[in-house]
């Protein structure tokens, strides 16, 4: 199982001097090239468009670790491809697998955050069909340096050369999903690996999705080790539980609530938080041991997963607390599930 780390960049901390923009940038890069260090498998970068976030071109940044860096693989988490150009999108992708010498990913999604569509001049009722036909081009310039396509949001392309070329033989998309019965369908029907967002509620209740994922591949002749399924999920690693629980509940009750009050919800609840802590909750917070048991115990719930990816922006926790954690991510996580 490979365990990595998410970020959507954020531009603020719960406590401590302000950051500039530049500062915030320079601190991630640190903490990418010590995951890198303490053999961590994978790093992704969101992208949003949201004051709050710092990582609107998510490709600029990998490629910035790309240079830092030296076993990691790099990825998006998650490329909203339906407001983005797929011929681009690969573009900067391929580019990047060079530039990293065959290290490139990226985990491509419809987007939970909205920003984008009015943003680049597209229409929320087009939300579905958009990433529909942007994900069939993108697959095609994977598999085909000249491609020969048309669709409805795009002009033709009519045997034009996508280039550059990535490194390796076939750049490896995966599709990022949330709760959506079709879209774990969709991935299924395509065998593309399966990245799972699970932010709240017990994880092991996505047991169905994930089985209608994997039927779909089966029936459509896809191999079980095709079939990968990933596991985004919050979380933070202290030396103890209780250490856990007590840095990461401020910001990540700053974040929700405010999320909340945008959508005309409640704010989170201290009650709330420590259910999603429990041995079945979503949130992978506690010690390593803790977090590893919780790690193999939502495998075994889902059948089996092949990637877990610590998402820990939420919380604006201090560069210096999440650089910690990232060390026991990998000296002592990694290896208790390994």
């Amino acid at each position: 199982m490979q365990i990595g780390i998410d970020s959507f960049a954020a531009a603020r901390q719960s406590n401590g001097p302000a950051l500039s923009g530049a500062e915030a940038i320079s601190q991630l890069l640190d903490r990418i090239e010590r995951a890198d260090q303490v053999g961590l498998d994978v790093f992704g970068i969101g992208e949003h468009h949201r004051v709050e976030y710092l990582d609107s071109a998510t490709a600029v940044i990998l490629a910035a670790a790309a240079a830092r860096t030296k076993q990691i693989r790099l990825t998006s988490a998650v490329t909203v491809l339906s407001a983005a150009d797929p011929v681009r999108v690969f573009q900067e992708f391929a580019t990047l697998d060079l530039v990293s010498q065959g290290r490139a990913e990226m985990v491509v999604g419809r987007g939970s955050s909205i920003e984008a569509f009015p943003l680049f001049g597209f229409d929320l009722d087009d939300y579905d069909a958009l990433f529909t036909e942007k994900l069939e081009l993108l697959l095609a310039i994977r598999d085909q340096e000249r491609v020969h396509w048309h669709g409805k949001f795009r002009p033709a392309l009519t045997g034009q050369g996508i280039y550059p070329r990535p490194m390796q033989a076939q750049l490896p998309v995966w599709l990022g999903v949330g709760g959506t019965p079709q879209s774990f369908v969709r991935a299924g029907m395509l065998g593309l690996p399966l990245m799972v967002a699970i932010i709240g509620g017990d994880t092991h209740r996505f047991r169905p999705l994930i089985d209608l994922y994997r039927n779909a591949g089966k029936q459509a002749g896809y191999s079980p080790e095709q079939l990968q399924v990933g596991l985004h999920s919050l979380g933070y690693v202290a030396e103890t539980t209780e250490q856990a629980l007590e840095e990461f509940y401020p910001g990540y009750a700053q974040t929700f609530s405010s999320r909340a009050r945008e959508r005309g919800g409640a704010p989170v609840t201290r009650g709330q938080f420590m259910a999603q802590t429990g041995p079945l909750g979503a949130l992978l917070v506690g010690s390593p041991e803790e977090v590893a048991t919780k790690i193999l115990r939502h495998s075994e719930a889902l059948g089996g997963i092949s990637r877990v990816t610590f998402q820990m922006d939420v919380a604006t926790l201090p560069h210096q607390r999440l650089m910690a954690a990232i060390d026991l991510l990998g000296t002592r996580v990694a290896p208790l599930i390994r």
